[in-house]
């Protein structure tokens, strides 16, 4: 069920029938090549987070758009806030979660760059004490689902407007895809720092270094067809995501023993 939708009198239910479980799609604006929509993560996280709860129950909060995109801060149409606000912000909306009865946050992210945010801001949950936990879905598929998924894939699956997204838009909304926009060859790597991966040295301009126009991969074969598999797979992954942790009762356990711990010294 969707948080927005839901009257105030509705409410209280909500959080019974979900089991106090409150799944957070966080996604971005940025560009998508020449043509996909700026929203094209939001779109995708927020279809495949709808279609996990008809799987398995669960509270969708709207759209959390505020994440980690300073990489793309140089193109039209970026929304890309300072990291500490980031951060606060994330940490204010989980708090206001918790305070309305939802005591497990599922943290789904749809957009690349969240990597390293998702289980950075877990890991700051650790430093005061809280009545709530929060967890970082990384869905994973079963054999015959990677398999499946693999199959139909032309190019490789991890892309920035390649063949995944550009046929997951395609299924959610084909009238913002502009197939006629793309060029042939852009999606290539520049390897303007490869000299530096291929030694082990990261460095944040790694993607405007190979990757300046955000578009990776090639999204010319891209179907419909693909991106309806794509979504329903990830929405049977990340519903036995939501399914596990509302059968965990080992992590609040834990970190009520911590926190009592650490006041101590």
């Amino acid at each position: 069920m969707q948080w927005e939708s839901l009257t105030g009198d509705q409410f209280a239910e909500a959080v019974t029938s979900t089991q106090g479980v409150c799944l957070v799609p966080l996604s971005v604006v940025e560009r998508h090549a020449h043509h996909l929509p700026l929203g094209t993560d939001t779109y995708i996280g927020r279809e495949i987070c709808q279609r996990a709860a008809q799987l398995e129950p669960v509270m969708i909060f709207p759209d959390f758009i505020f994440t980690q995109i300073l990489e793309a801060r140089h193109l039209p149409g970026t929304i890309a806030l300072d990291p500490d606000l980031i951060l606060k912000l994330l940490d204010n909306v989980c708090r206001e979660i918790a305070r309305n009865g939802f005591k497990k946050i599922i943290l789904f992210s749809s957009h690349g760059g969240n990597g390293s945010l998702a289980p950075f801001f877990a890991q700051t949950q650790l430093a005061s004490p809280r009545d709530y936990v929060v967890y970082v879905a990384n869905p994973r598929f079963e054999p015959e689902e990677a398999a499946a998924l693999d199959a139909q894939w032309s190019t490789p699956v991890w892309d920035h407007a390649g063949e995944s997204e550009t046929s997951a838009i395609l299924t959610i909304r084909p009238d913002l895809v502009h197939m006629d926009r793309i060029t042939p060859g852009e999606g290539e790597p520049q390897g303007r720092l490869k000299t530096l991966g291929d030694h082990g040295a990261y460095t944040a301009i790694w993607w405007y270094a190979d990757h300046p126009t955000h578009y990776a991969g090639d999204g010319q074969p891209a179907t419909r067809e693909k991106g309806e598999l794509y979504l329903k797979t990830m929405a049977q992954a990340l519903s036995r995501v939501v399914k596990t942790v509302k059968a965990d009762k080992v992590s609040k356990r834990l970190q009520d023993e911590f926190f009592a711990a650490s006041q101590h010294g």
